[in-house]
């Protein structure tokens, strides 16, 4: 027996087949390479009103309640684009730039523009300092919050480039300095 189909018909299935593998490559999942960004937020319950403890950080140009920091030096303030050097025990330095400043709600975004990832394993870094009265109205409530990239930015980092090095640095960093930003305010130095 013999059967015979018209040359359109296997033309047609042939190009409906090729269009079906093309569709599906097209929309078929992409697996992301790299790194992703990585978040951290940290906040601290500070025996103080808002205002005081505002006082203590609102100055884009002073950071010395950090303790890892021995110096800052700075230009334009509190204004957008204001930049500051910070010269850490040891002599490292991290610049950075504010981009945004509410002293209304009390608050400040900064980004890191050049750190060298020996002193913190990041990139592509900006924090969010925020001071809000506490639940109970007895004090205030200072929120740490980071987002960034870790300091490797290829495939396979190694252990003190890898995202968890980074999140344990910036925790640490900010739990370090809101401690010492409570401790400060609180005993009145």
């Amino acid at each position: 027996m013999r059967v015979t189909i018209g040359r359109r018909t296997v033309v047609a299935a042939a190009l409906t087949a090729a269009g079906a593998a093309v569709l599906t490559a097209a929309f078929a999942p992409v697996w992301a390479h790299g790194p992703t960004r990585q978040k951290v937020r940290e906040s601290i319950e500070i025996n103080a009103a808002p205002a005081k403890v505002w006082a203590a950080i609102g100055n884009f140009q002073d950071m010395s309640w950090l303790p890892p920091v021995t110096k800052t030096e700075g230009d334009k303030g509190n204004e957008i684009g204001a930049t500051r050097k910070l010269t850490l025990t040891g002599g490292a330095t991290v610049d950075e730039e504010l981009y945004k400043f509410d002293a209304a709600a009390m608050t400040y975004s900064y980004r890191i523009t050049t750190v060298d990832v020996k002193v913190l394993p990041v990139t592509n870094y900006s924090s969010t300092l925020t001071v809000t009265p506490s639940a109970d109205g007895k004090g205030s409530t200072l929120e740490w919050a980071g987002a960034f990239y870790r300091g490797f930015p290829n495939n396979d980092p190694p252990p003190e480039l890898s995202d968890e090095a980074a999140k344990t640095a910036v925790s640490g960093l900010y739990k370090t300095g809101l401690e010492a930003l409570k401790k400060k305010i609180e005993s009145g130095s």
